[in-house]
Formats: C-alpha cells, structure tokens, sequence
C-alpha cells in the first residue's frame, strides 16, 4: 500500500472550504488535477472525473461514492476484482476556530498491483495532489 496525505489549515470558514470540495461543477476553475467532475454524491453512485497526469491530457476516471457526511467527510474509490487494485480518497474538514478550518486530504492505494502502479505514477500522483490541496487552499481563502 502507498499513501498521500495533505493536512492545510485554510483560513477560511468550514462551510466554505466544504463548498468548494462539493461544487463539482466548479473543479475545471481552480484543480489543476480533477479538471472535471461529476456525481450526484449519494453513496455507492459513481463520480466521473477528468484527471490530468500529464500536460495537456485529462485521463476519464471513475471511481464511487464510499461514504459521503456533508459539510465534514467525503471519500470514494475503486475496487478492482481479485484483490488486484483498491483505492479510497477522502477528504475531511473540521472548524479549528471561527474562520479556520482543517483540511485533511487522504489516497490510499492498495492490492497487488499497486506496487506498479506506485512505480509508474508516485511522482504524478503526488504533484497532482499537492496542486488539488493548494488549489483548494487558494479558492477556499480567496471567497473569505
């Protein structure tokens, strides 16, 4: 198993920063890496995404809705047969103090594939990432 993991305070309140994380239709403005998105976030429905990897490519990508408590938790995956790839995303947010929030963003990928596919897309992933964390940093606090 490999994991990346972010945890930002953002200044900005917790509902805030909850809808940017659940404005799906907005992703294409701020997140450089889920470029697109889309789902109704009901638990066990699919979430389509466009994920960019590489420059100038956006990768389909659909994963579905594990467990979803809003305006705290959201997190989905995949779940390959056979044991041979799983992954969960979760992101969680928490009031610190009025107008500060944690945010917590978490990957998890597991089964006996994930040793390739953290060979072939560790560096892509994590820059990914870090740019969605950022990113959702950067539009939570500028709507405060």
């Amino acid at each position: 198993m490999f994991a990346i993991n972010h945890t930002l305070t953002v200044n900005a309140p917790t509902e805030t920063v909850w809808s940017v994380i659940s404005d799906l239709d907005a992703y294409g403005e701020w997140n450089p890496f889920v470029v697109a998105c889309n789902s109704t976030l009901e638990i066990n429905t699919p979430i389509n995404m466009q994920v960019k990897l590489v420059p100038f490519f956006a990768f389909p990508q659909k994963e579905t809705i594990i467990s979803h408590d809003p305006s705290h938790q959201l997190s989905y995956g995949i779940s390959l047969p056979f044991n041979a790839l799983s992954s969960v995303r979760c992101h969680r947010v928490k009031t610190l103090t009025p107008g500060v929030t944690e945010y917590k963003s978490t990957f998890e990928l597991s089964g006996w594939l994930s040793p390739l596919v953290k060979w072939m897309l560790q560096s892509r992933l994590k820059k990914g990432f870090d740019g969605m964390a950022e990113g959702l940093q950067e539009r939570s606090e500028s709507f405060s």
